[in-house]
């Protein structure tokens, strides 16, 4: 039998994923921080809904919007760490074609949609720090509602032609993915066919989303910052601006790794394959593991809930 790998075909019932390339003897111990981090993920995250829920003080837009950052960070690892322990741990690399995709899509979705939530957690401490007489007839319970809408509306239609487009292209050469996940440019780069629009596309929807939303970022903070420095004392000033550090944190954990990520693949060149397939998983497992650490640590009243719940059963 030839190798199948590397017969002609079209559209392959199956994707081969190689998980790290160049790496392989080492899988099941970059299994363990990989693991590691998922277990915290999925705990912490579900910490925090658990939280939310049953403490009353906490039902306030902030919280809503953590609550819908924390179910995208479970989807997200979700996506890819089973698939990729299962590579690592019992060496089973196939993926069905259907499959594939739809991990693509729900990996670049809900990146999308983690980064709208930043931003609309952004804009609640805006309007918290700003305009406080206000917060609460702003943002009522249908606007936090209509927002978290537009944020899954958003994320589902810009990548929702990711797969689409994948779909299309005819794959004649090979189905080896050298990659732990379906990420969209190593699977669309199996095609053989132009695939511009492909390429194109998602630079363009990467750098419109990423670029939209630092920048209403950057714009929130600068007004945010304004009207600290306009309190009369330090201490107001340490006060409020505390009132942000969680956020501020959870915006550095998201972008920074992503930002680094992308330079890397972009211009490092020179760089191993191995360093940009794990800097693809850090970025993607980092943030859901620290944003309920984060939040957990800075937010008295999620640490108050926790330590009733740990100190006194049944309460």
């Amino acid at each position: 039998m030839s190798d199948s790998n590397m017969t002609d075909f079209k559209n392959p019932s199956i994707f081969i994923l190689l998980g790290i390339p160049g790496l392989e003897a080492a899988h099941v111990w970059i299994s363990i921080p990989f693991c590691t981090m998922y277990i915290i993920a999925v705990l912490g995250n579900f910490t925090i809904l658990f939280v939310v829920k049953m403490e009353p003080s906490l039902h306030e837009p902030m919280f809503y919007f953590l609550c819908m950052l924390a179910v995208t960070d479970l989807v997200l690892s979700t996506s890819i760490v089973p698939k990729t322990l299962s590579i690592f741990w019992f060496n089973y690399r196939e993926i069905d074609f259907s499959a594939c995709l739809t991990q693509m899509y729900f990996i670049h979705c809900f990146s999308t949609m983690g980064s709208g939530i930043i931003v609309a957690m952004a804009f609640d401490r805006y309007v918290a720090i700003c305009d406080p007489l206000r917060h609460s007839t702003i943002l009522t319970n249908p606007v936090v509602a209509k927002i978290g809408l537009a944020v899954v509306l958003r994320g589902g239609m810009l990548v929702m032609p990711h797969p689409f487009l994948a779909r299309r292209w005819p794959y004649c050469r090979t189905n080896i993915i050298p990659h732990s996940y379906c990420e969209h440019i190593a699977v669309v780069k199996l095609a053989c066919a132009d695939i511009s629009v492909s390429s194109y596309y998602a630079l363009s929807v990467a750098f419109l989303v990423t670029g939209l939303d630092v920048f209403s970022i950057t714009v929130s903070y600068i007004q945010i910052l304004r009207a600290i420095f306009s309190l009369p004392t330090k201490d107001a000033r340490l006060k409020t601006f505390r009132t942000c550090s969680s956020h501020l944190c959870v915006i550095l954990a998201f972008y920074i790794p992503a930002l680094f990520s992308f330079l890397t693949h972009r211009f490092g060149h020179n760089v191993p394959l191995h360093f940009h397939i794990l800097m693809a998983n850090v970025y993607l497992l980092l943030p859901p593991m620290l944003n309920p650490i984060i939040y957990g640590v800075s937010t008295k009243q999620i640490r108050d809930r926790l330590l009733r719940l740990f100190t006194h059963k049944g309460t």
